[in-house]
């Protein structure tokens, strides 16, 4: 017989107890962790440089010998402070045709505030009990994108939090009903 959650919210119900020093811990003693990379557009470059990279990323991949989680992600652009620095140039500034042009600015960046436009974010995620293995896998994966043109770090708390708000809120941000930091 399956068991009735009574809870309407979803951090009740997810096995997850918190999220700490880069990984989600799991009610069953597993870590969570993995590597961001940081976005690169490999198309503007020439056809061979596209196969290098491509071919490196397989061979990458195959290397792999532990399961592995491909994940896209997307986060609120903050554009604020930018748009504050607009507003605070265009106070300053007396020129009729240097203003048009910051106001042009100004314009476009009310678009993307508009909009909701996002940042797409690259991740590799990966499981294990022991801390020391995750770590080794962390540096093994940015290493290992490195060799092929690609930078990454690990991910920090709040990166976790952005992909469970995904997963769980459909992209939405949300105040509520989401895992909250520890």
């Amino acid at each position: 017989m399956s068991k009735k959650l009574s809870s309407p919210y979803t951090e009740d119900w997810l096995p997850v107890t918190g999220i700490s020093n880069g990984m989600i811990i799991c009610n069953d003693k597993q870590k969570v962790t993995g590597v961001k990379i940081a976005p690169r557009n490999i198309f503007i470059l020439d056809e061979q440089a596209q196969d290098n990279v491509l071919i490196s990323l397989k061979n990458f991949y195959n290397m792999l010998d532990f399961e592995f989680w491909l994940v896209v992600a997307d986060r609120p652009t903050d554009i604020s402070v930018y748009m504050s620095q607009l507003q605070l140039l265009y106070n300053d500034t007396q020129s009729p045709a240097i203003r048009k042009v910051i106001m042009q600015d100004i314009d476009k960046g009310n678009t993307f505030v508009n909009n909701n436009i996002v940042d797409t974010e690259y991740y590799i995620l990966f499981k294990d009990t022991k801390e020391d293995v995750l770590q080794k896998r962390v540096r093994l994966m940015i290493n290992g994108l490195a060799g092929c043109g690609l930078n990454a770090s690990q991910v920090s708390n709040e990166d976790l939090r952005v992909i469970l708000e995904n997963f769980l809120n459909g992209g939405k941000t949300t105040e509520f009903g989401t895992v909250m930091p520890l």
